[in-house]
Parts: structure tokens; sequence; C-alpha cells
């Protein structure tokens, strides 16, 4: 086990892309997509022999806290940190930040997704080990995963110079962090060669964390420092309460990564990553039948049907498919969701929509 290293889960988002399963009450993090275990679950565990189960933190809102602590009950009450409301994930670094800061100043965090999948998980673990020894050499750090088609669901981090060999992987400084492309663009970056997809994930030291706060989100630092000095008081709820609506929205991408100094990216090939963020994604990582079908849960009775999902809630439920391809079929008896593969990435669209039209039946 690595001194003075933390991982922190952030774990308060709802996962829309995968409705109608993945609901305000149940988001995607909580549900088992691939195997008997949830996303979450499946994030903490693969943590064994990097982190001692009292040094992962998870950052998530309340309505999802009492769920998650059933789900990784061994993880310590007190790890768990709520924010108010979702603000953006520069908030969430922020108030983990204040909260390692308070217990161990020469902290090392480790900011990691609660739903994703990586197939490789020793692979993974390495990465893990890797990263913290770039961060002690004052880098903020990210995993970057090595493209293999031009994606436009992600964002995409370029490579500059070596700065060195850390175990075998050479790491490169970061010249600029690009946004989810046109296709275009992502083809011309995946031609490239210096380009790798941006995982989510990253690593740095307490202290640098917050200077990066203080040069380019002075409000933000402002405002961690007040909750910083009530964090051991009574007053720590309520400080946080007053605080909190008062914050920008902002990812830490946005709000930090892309202006950072000292940025360094190790490159991920072979980790069988997937941010698993729409129902298509699922065909990364799910096995399918001869045809290319995936079906999960239910029943399904296909007839000339090739490269489609169908997902059923119900052991009852017969979906039948008759000379289709490219589908998803999602029933979740409240909801039924019909799609073309390539069509997935709109399904937030329709939760924006329903937001606005129906309040929150459906969503």
């Amino acid at each position: 086990m690595l001194e003075h290293y933390y991982a922190v889960i952030m774990a308060g988002g709802g996962g829309t892309r995968l409705w109608p399963l993945s609901r305000r009450a149940r988001p995607k993090q909580m549900l088992r997509l691939i195997d008997h275990r949830s996303l979450f679950q499946t994030s903490v565990e693969r943590l064994n022999g990097v982190f001692p189960l009292e040094r992962i933190l998870v950052v998530t809102v309340k309505d999802q806290a009492l769920e998650l602590q059933e789900q990784c009950p061994a993880i310590p009450v007190e790890n768990f940190i709520i924010e108010p409301s979702p603000r953006g994930t520069a908030s969430v670094v922020g108030l983990a930040a204040v909260a390692l800061k308070a217990r161990d100043p020469e902290a090392v965090m480790a900011i990691l997704t609660s739903d994703h999948f990586i197939g490789n998980e020793p692979g993974f673990r390495d990465l893990l080990k890797i990263a913290h020894n770039v961060a002690q050499d004052n880098y903020l750090v990210t995993i970057g995963i090595q493209p293999n088609y031009p994606a436009t669901g992600y964002g995409y981090i370029q490579k500059g110079d070596s700065l060195g060999v850390y175990s075998g992987i050479e790491v490169g400084k970061v010249l600029r962090f690009k946004e989810k492309p046109d296709e275009a663009h992502a083809r011309e970056m995946f031609s490239a060669g210096d380009h790798t997809w941006n995982s989510g994930m990253f690593f740095w030291r307490v202290d640098n964390i917050f200077a990066e706060f203080k040069r380019q989100m002075p409000d933000l630092a402002n405002k961690l420092e007040e909750i910083a000095a009530a964090w051991h008081t009574k007053q720590r709820i309520k400080v946080i309460q007053r605080i909190w609506p008062t914050l920008k929205q902002e990812t830490i991408d946005y709000g930090v990564m892309e202006g950072a100094r000292n940025v360094a990216v190790i490159p991920a090939a072979q980790l069988q990553w997937s941010d698993v963020g729409t129902w298509d994604s699922l065909f990364d990582v799910l096995p399918s039948d001869d045809s290319g079908n995936i079906v999960m849960g239910g029943r399904h009775l296909a007839v000339d049907t090739r490269e489609s999902l169908v997902y059923v809630n119900q052991e009852h439920r017969l979906i039948v498919t008759i000379g289709v391809e490219d589908l998803v079929v999602v029933d979740t008896g409240d909801v039924l969701l019909v799609c073309r593969k390539d069509q997935a990435q709109k399904v937030r669209n329709v939760v924006d929509a329903l937001k606005k039209t129906d309040g929150t039946t459906y969503v």
C-alpha cells in the first residue's frame, strides 16, 4: 500500500444516457449491467491491493448515499462525503480535497469514476501506482486511453514531449485537452497518433490542486477555505449548505485541467476501458450471440435480427424482433425505448425534454 495515497470515487452522477433504466432514484453506478455487481461495487473492488478501504472516499449526493453505503458497507460511513446538490466535478474535487487536507496534508488524491468498465484490472492497478509516483513529482496527472477508433463521444488529450519513464511506461506532457469532436476532427486526431481519449481520472497532491484552484478558480478556492475552517467544528454542515448554492457549476476539466501547469498523461493501452455511457457502448463490454445480439433479462425471440440489444426487466415479458438490425430496445415496464444503435447518444435529449414537460414521472 502506498503511503498518503487516497482514492476519491465520484458517485453523484445520473447517467442519463442509459435512460430509461438509469433513473434519478437509481442512477447508472448503482445498476448491475455487466455482472452480479453494480458498477459502483466493481469500481471499489478493483482498488484492492492499492487502497485500503479506510483510504477510499466516496463523494455523492444525499439521495444516493444510503444505497451506496449498503452496496459497500466495508467503507467507513465517515468516508462518504455528501454534496448538497450537484455543482460539477470541480466542486466535488474541491470538497474531497478539503476533507483530505484536514485528514492528511501530504495526501495524494486519485480522482476516480464510479460507473466505468475496466476489463484489465491488474493493468489498471499498475497504472494507479505509476500515477501516484508521477503526482509525487508535482504533476497533475491523467490517464489517457489509447483510442481504437475515431470516437466522437469522448474528449481527447494531445500528448507532447516525454517527461520520463515510470515503471516501463513513458509519461508525456499534456499539450492540450480537446472536448468531444465532430467526426472529421475525430478522424484527424485518431490518425495523428498523438492523442488519447480523456478517461476522466486524475491524480495529484492535495497541495498542488489547491494551488491550481487559487490560480484559476479563486472564488471556489476562497469558499473551500471557508469550508475548511469549519471542517472540524459543529458548524461544518451549515457552512457547506450555505456556501454550496453560491458555487459556479463547473467541471474539473474546464475549470482546472485545460489551463493547468505541469500536466502529465499516462497512456493506457489494452486497459479494456469503457465509460458505459450509452446503450450502444455495451456492445464493447458484453458478450453477444452468433448474430451479434445482446439480450439482458426477460425473454427475446429473434427472427432475422442482427447486432441489436434487448433489455427487459420482467422475467415473464417476451420481446419479439423481426427483420431488424442495429436496434436498441429497452423495456422497463413503464417505459419502452426503441432507437437505432447509432442514435443512442440522443437519449439524453429525451431526458432533458421529459424534465421540461413531464416533471419527474419518468426520470
